[in-house]
């Protein structure tokens, strides 16, 4: 029997095509034959290669060119279909779900008062953070995202229960992901150079009476996480550590979190030097750089994933490739929040394995990693006018695949087609505009093709996009239901946006004080500069 993502009409020619099961016990026997494939492996990378692909209980067993379908494989033919890995959003944050499309035309700082507002802020409801769990995922998997890393960042601070909402709603829909508990527990107020000084008393007053999490109370809820969350969804989904930047932590709650991640083997995810505020934040609080001051904790080792890294010296990038640690590179996100260029050469000089990410859908307003690739390619070609030291197709998808698998701790279980990797897998239709005319897949891919080529979609050898249709939860009742708690949200984040609002003169002021301050990566690197014909 051939699959139904070769027909029009899956459900009304095959009843079991929105139901693999119904075909063979679990699901997640699959035959694909002679695919055009990326496999994105150290041996062929982003060169297409003509093979099938046999899948058993969601592994990959074998790959080769004289396969022959077995008796109890769904057939998936791969005439005119582009086979890749499916893309690894290394960095987001499902919050943003929520507030997409409201704001503009401002840096990070004064953006997050807003989309992450801490005055006034009631705990969300698991039933809410359910929703807007599923509609990243579906953008996602509607993009050829098959894994998410999701620091999942909740204001005033993260319950059981809404952890809960964030896990069962991505093994509901059958995506892979690593979730956080994103913890801060430095006082807001101290996130920042400056501000203290500047605020009014009362607003100063306010901000000193928000609640702080406990350093042991975090610690002991994400060892707790760790043990509960091991094996979640067949093993689809991980807890990770999310502490949030060196600026918001103590230094007892990062070397508490690494430890953490050591012991259960956990993605280390932290925001670090996304913007230039943040470096001039690490000379006046620390003496060195934010890379220095967790290289002086001795947290920093292969578990490490730091989001952003924009405003890093020379010797940071030393420091983070000695260290084995991963960058996830956030472009889209850091041109809309005007926070710089990361530097991209760099990295690959250095050896540092580098994820792509969107960030989350407030500051970037996409769950699609398409347009990431896409951004991640063509950036960095006005950095520096040697062309041969530009982003090749290779590199990007490199990142966007095995590199953001490898940064999330995954590197042995995805991001690549290989034999004994489990089978996350992209089927683009190369029939399309975009593909038309047809010449360097790899090329399509990077700077052609923006989803709208993907017919089918695996994550752990289950189909959960077959021929544009979810098959794993009713799609339109997620969008239906967003759609008529409209109104309520907007005038919830309408209400919370007018408070906080109250913040944004003292952080002008601040804003402008660091921007006049001279920091190490200008003094020795040059960060922030591009060539311009």
């Amino acid at each position: 029997m051939t699959h139904a993502s070769t027909t029009q009409n899956p459900s009304a020619q095959n009843p079991s095509a929105l139901n693999p099961s119904a075909l063979h016990p679990d699901g997640r026997n699959l035959f694909i034959r002679n695919a055009t494939v990326l496999t994105m492996d150290d041996v062929h990378g982003a060169t297409p290669i003509t093979r099938s692909i046999r899948v058993r209980g969601g592994q990959i067993t074998e790959i080769g060119t004289d396969l022959v379908i077995g008796p109890d494989e769904t057939l998936i033919e791969g005439r005119d279909r582009l086979v890749t890995p499916g893309y690894v959003n290394a960095h987001t944050h499902s919050w943003e779900a929520l507030y997409r499309a409201r704001l503009d035309n401002l840096p990070l700082e004064h953006w997050m008062l807003l989309s992450y507002p801490v005055l006034g802020l009631e705990p969300i409801s698991p039933d809410l953070i359910r929703l807007r769990s599923q509609l990243v995922a579906l953008e996602s998997l509607r993009n050829g995202v098959t894994t998410l890393v999701d620091d999942v960042l909740e204001i005033p601070g993260q319950s059981e229960g809404q952890l809960a909402a964030v896990f069962d709603a991505y093994d509901e829909i059958g995506i892979r992901a690593n979730i956080s508990g994103h913890v801060m527990d430095v006082p807001f107020i101290d996130h920042f150079p400056f501000l203290r000084d500047t605020l009014e008393p009362e607003l100063r007053r306010e901000l000193d009476a928000l609640a702080v999490t406990g350093t042991d109370d975090y610690l002991a809820f994400a060892g707790a996480a760790a043990t509960r969350y091991a094996d979640f969804g067949d093993g689809r989904l991980r807890f990770m550590v999310g502490p949030s930047a060196p600026q918001r932590c103590t230094p007892e709650m990062l070397v508490g979190t690494s430890e953490l991640a050591r012991e259960f083997d956990l993605e280390f995810h932290i925001h670090v030097l996304e913007t230039r505020t943040q470096a001039v934040t690490a000379e006046e609080r620390f003496g060195k750089t934010m890379v220095g001051h967790l290289q002086s904790l001795g947290v920093l080792d292969e578990h490490v994933t730091m989001a952003h890294g924009i405003w890093l010296t020379d010797d940071d990038l030393d420091v983070i490739a000695g260290a084995g640690a991963s960058v996830s590179h956030n472009p889209i996100s850091n041109l809309k929040l005007g926070s710089g260029i990361a530097p991209w050469r760099k990295y690959m000089d250095k050896g540092i394995t580098v994820g792509l990410g969107t960030d989350g859908m407030s500051s970037s307003d996409t769950a699609r990693m398409s347009e990431v690739v896409k951004t991640a390619a063509l950036l960095h070609k006005v950095t520096g006018p040697d062309h041969r030291r530009w982003p090749t197709a290779q590199e990007v998808l490199t990142a966007g695949t095995l590199g953001g698998a490898r940064s999330a701790r995954l590197g042995d279980t995805v991001g690549s087609i290989e034999v004994g990797k489990r089978a996350d897998l992209v089927f683009y239709d190369m029939t399309t505009l975009s593909f038309t005319p047809r010449n360097r897949p790899e090329y399509h891919l990077v700077y052609s093709e923006n989803g709208s080529s993907i017919r089918t979609v695996v994550v752990d050898g289950r189909i959960v996009l077959d021929d544009g249709v979810i098959t794993t939860v009713d799609e339109q009742a997620v969008l239906a239901e967003l759609q008529e708690r409209g109104p309520q949200i907007r005038a919830w984040q309408d209400e919370l946006e007018t408070r906080n609002r109250a913040l944004l003169p003292a952080f002008e002021r601040q804003y402008a004080t660091t921007m006049a301050r001279e920091t190490a990566v200008d003094r020795y690197s040059g960060r922030g500069e591009c060539w311009v014909n």
